[in-house]
């Protein structure tokens, strides 16, 4: 039905039944049984085409010819109003698609496996909490740089350098990963080079005067934690191996009669297979410790559950116990304790680093430099095994010389 002028009105609407009524303009209310609806006929390049305009009445009367007048207009500068809605309907799914949280989740699934489990999880948690709630929803591509920046200097108005500097490096990777992907053309955190506050590099705390050494040795065997704990730190100088190794150690990667701890790839930082020479010295520690927490799972298991390690701040917290504080000593600086010792008493730098599970920064060396240096290892893990017990016993500092050469 139809007004006297040819037009709908709101009451001949209500009237109407099935069937289409046409208002002027190529535009008419399609009536069904499931509902009403605003379509606009037109013709592009002589072929007839329909265009939705809305539902009634959600989509008024005068709403419907707005949309109508446009679509008009858009026609008579030669477009296709049905194929600009389309375009802009995948334009808006593959801008949800390349959102900067939708690129870092899909980057984080690809370095997942690649990644140590605690780098996972803060790079997780990083990008999570410091990052999404601000530039998450934003379409990578037209993400500038004083964004990115005043992300960072939120992070850095807490005090936080060290992070501020650290999630800047984390954005970089997602957006290079975004520029590989095709999803971006530039990395905006490069432009924010100099931009946060500088950082003073601090060494990790650790005792390596050989006296002090000695007296720390002797405080670790008078505490009186629980034997687990113990076990863990009369090891950590001895194996020096990071403290997320030690404390997630489990008894299946342990071969005691060949005096030998592989370290699977998924748990190391480099994520390759890394040997430990096991000293006469650990081995009667780990042979103590077997009927306690063995023969299977963990050999430091959490206080509240046997399936759990240590918690990641036990090692700390027995050395704050035994009086040394934050910047003095560390589980960490037990692995600086051992370089810088070993390497002042003449043992191959190589053969360190190795031990160390350091990565080769020389990318040419590292292809070509393959060497395990395991006979050269265990001699150097006795030895200095040995030489850890002579500064306990307040023997001589020099106990032992490299023999590996």
């Amino acid at each position: 039905m139809a007004g006297e002028t040819g037009k709908l009105t709101a009451l001949a609407i209500k009237a109407a039944e099935p069937g289409k009524h046409f208002d002027g303009g190529g535009m008419f209310l399609h009536i069904t049984t499931k509902g009403r609806y605003w379509r606009l006929k037109y013709r592009v390049a002589g072929k007839e085409k329909l265009l939705a305009l809305g539902v009634y009445p959600e989509v008024s009367l005068a709403e419907a010819r707005k949309r109508r007048d446009e679509a008009r207009r858009v026609i008579g500068e030669g477009g296709d109003p049905s194929a600009i809605r389309r375009t802009t309907k995948v334009t808006a799914v593959l801008a949800t698609a390349n959102t900067f949280q939708a690129v870092a989740e899909e980057w984080l699934a690809q370095h997942k496996a690649r990644m140590a489990p605690a780098t996972y999880n803060k790079a997780v948690w990083m990008l999570g909490d410091l990052v999404y709630p601000w530039l998450g929803r934003r379409p990578i591509s037209d993400i500038e740089a004083p964004e990115l920046l005043a992300v960072l200097r939120r992070i850095e108005a807490r005090g936080a350098h060290t992070t501020a500097h650290r999630t800047k490096q984390r954005c970089g990777q997602v957006f290079r990963y975004a520029i590989a992907t095709g999803r971006a053309k530039r990395d905006p955190s490069a432009d924010l080079r100099g931009a946060l506050a500088p950082l003073n590099p601090t060494s990790r705390a650790a005792i390596t005067d050989p006296l002090r050494v000695g007296e720390l040795l002797r405080a670790i065997d008078g505490y009186s934690g629980t034997f687990p704990v113990i076990c863990a730190l009369r090891l950590a100088p001895m194996l020096f191996v990071r403290p997320g190794e030690l404390r997630h150690a489990e008894w299946a990667e342990f071969d005691l009669d060949q005096s030998l701890w592989r370290i699977p790839a998924e748990k190391m930082k480099m994520r390759d297979e890394h040997l430990v020479p096991l000293p006469d010295q650990a081995l009667a520690i780990l042979r103590d410790l077997l009927p306690l927490t063995g023969p299977d799972g963990f050999l430091f298991p959490g206080e509240r559950s046997a399936s759990r390690p240590m918690s990641e701040n036990t090692v700390n917290a027995a050395l704050r116990r035994l009086g040394y504080d934050k910047d003095t000593m560390t589980g960490h600086g037990f692995r600086a304790m051992a370089s810088t010792r070993l390497n002042e008493l003449g043992w191959s730098p190589d053969v360190i680093e190795r031990q160390l599970a350091h990565a080769e920064r020389n990318k040419v060396r590292a292809a070509y430099n393959r060497a395990q240096y395991l006979p050269e290892r265990q001699r150097m893990m006795q030895a200095w095994a040995d030489y850890l017990d002579s500064l306990k016993a307040g023997g001589s500092v020099i106990a032992f010389r490299s023999k590996s050469g």
